[in-house]
C-alpha cells in the first residue's frame, strides 16, 4: 500500500532527537539576523534555505557546521529564544508530531548578557506558548526539553545540575553532544554520577561521527537510557547485513536491553554516518530487532520534517506497520513516567488504526 505525504503526515509522530538551533524557519533566522546585526549569505528564504542544505550534504563537516554559526548568532536573547521555541512546537505539531523532546545547550546562548536559568526559563516559555499556539490551531502536542552539555567543554557537571534544578519544569532529561573522536563520555564522569545518583534520564549522542566503542561508552560510562544515532553500532556485528549475523557484547547488549536508536535518516546521510536512505543501517537494525526510532535531527539544516522522513523511508519499503513500530518504540522510549508513556503509546496505536495492542 503506498501512502501519500498527507497519509503520512496525518499519522502520529514522537521525536526524540530535534535541535533547537538546528530548526529554525528560514524567514525568522533572516528576520532575526537583521535585527542582531548578523550577516547572512543570503536574505532570501529559498536561497538561504538551500545554501544551508548544500552545505550540509556537501561530505565537509566544516561546512556543515556554518549554519549553526548563524542560528545560534540569533539566539542570544530571551525574546528570540522563546519565538524560536514556540515555532519549533508549532511547526512539528502541524507535521503530525504528538510527542516532541527540543534539545539544546544552554552555554551556547550566553553572548547577549544571559544567565544559563533564563536561557532555560525562555525556551521553556517559547515551549509552553508553542503548545498553546497549536492547540488553538487544532493540534494537540506535547513538547519537553532536554538540556545539552558538550563533549569538548568542560561544564557538563553545571549542565547536569541545570538539568536537576528544572526537572518537573519543563526539562525532561540531559544530552552530551559535540564532537565524539577524542572526547569520550567518560572525560564527564562527575556530571554522569551525579545525574545516575538522582536518577536523571539520560540521552548521549554516540555511534555517528566514531564508532561502536563510543555507543559502549555512551551506554556503559554515561549510562544512557538512549543513544542519540548509535547508526554505527553496526560495527560490533560481525556479518552485519548477512544472515549469519555475530553480535558483539555492546550490540548484544543494546539489543538486550532494548536501548532505544534515535536514528536521523536524511542527517545520517548528510554526516557520512550512513552512505545512503536506501542502504542506511535502520533497515538491517530494524530487522534484527533493535529498538530504532525515526528523527528529525537538525530540521533547517538537512531541510527536514518527521514527514519526510517517514516518506524517504516508506520510499525505501516501509510499511505503514514499520513506521507504527518505530513510533510505538519511541513513545515508550519517551523521557516521561510510566502511565504517560502508556498513555502517548494509546495515541498512536489510535492514530494508526491498526488492528494492534500497545
Amino acid at each position: 500500500m503506498t501512502l501519500s505525504l498527507d497519509d503520512l503526515r496525518s499519522l502520529p509522530k514522537v521525536l526524540l532527537h530535534d535541535h533547537l538551533d538546528g530548526g529554525l524557519r528560514p524567514e525568522t533566522l533572516i528576520e532575526l539576523a537583521a535585527e542582531a546585526g548578523h550577516e547572512l549569505p543570503s536574505t532570501e528564504p529559498e536561497t538561504l534555505q538551500q545554501m544551508i542544505l548544500d552545505n550540509s550534504n556537501s561530505g565537509d563537516l566544516v561546512r556543515y557546521l556554518e549554519a549553526f554559526a548563524h542560528t545560534t548568532a540569533v539566539m542570544q536573547t530571551a525574546a528570540n529564544l522563546t519565538r524560536v521555541a514556540r515555532e519549533a512546537v508549532v511547526d512539528l505539531a502541524a507535521d503530525g508530531v504528538v510527542y516532541a523532546e527540543l534539545r539544546y545547550a544552554p552555554e551556547q546562548h550566553l553572548e547577549g548578557g544571559l544567565t544559563l536559568q533564563e536561557v532555560v526559563d525562555a525556551v521553556q516559555a517559547g515551549i509552553e506558548e508553542g503548545v498553546a499556539e497549536a492547540a488553538e490551531a487544532g493540534f494537540g502536542i506535547r513538547a519537553a526539553a532536554l538540556l545539552c552539555a558538550m563533549r569538548h567543554l568542560d561544564r557538563s557537571l553545571e549542565i547536569a545540575e541545570l538539568a536537576l534544578a528544572n526537572r518537573g519544569e519543563g526539562c525532561v532529561g540531559f544530552d552530551i553532544a559535540g564532537p565524539e573522536v577524542g572526547f569520550p563520555v567518560s572525560n564527564h564522569e562527575a556530571a554522569f554520577t551525579l545525574l545516575r545518583e538522582n536518577h536523571m534520564p539520560v540521552t548521549i549522542h554516540a555511534g555517528e561521527a566514531d564508532g561502536a566503542e563510543s555507543v559502549g561508552d555512551a551506554i556503559g560510562a554515561g549510562s544512557a537510557r538512549r543513544v542519540g544515532h548509535g547508526v554505527r553500532i553496526h560495527e560490533d556485528i560481525e556479518g552485519f547485513g548477512t544472515d549469519d549475523p555475530h553480535f558483539g557484547v555492546i550490540a548484544q547488549h543494546a539489543l538486550d536491553q532494548q536501548i532505544p536508536l534515535e536514528c536521523s535518516p536524511t542527517s545520517n546521510v548528510h554526516t557520512a554516518a550512513a552512505p545512503s536512505i536506501s542502504s542506511h543501517p535502520i533497515h538491517e537494525l530494524r530487522n534484527l530487532g533493535f529498538a530504532v526510532t525515526i528523527n528529525t535531527d537538525n530540521r533547517l539544516m538537512s531541510r527536514v520534517s518527521m514527514t519526510s522522513e517517514f516518506a524517504a523511508l516508506h520510499e525505501a519499503g516501509w510499511t505503514k506497520e514499520d513506521l507504527f513500530e518505530a513510533t510505538l518504540v519511541a513513545a515508550w522510549g519517551a523521557f516521561l513516567p510510566y502511565h504517560e508513556r502508556a498513555e502517548l503509546a494509546e495515541t498512536v496505536v489510535e492514530g494508526y488504526e491498526l488492528d494492534v495492542e500497545a
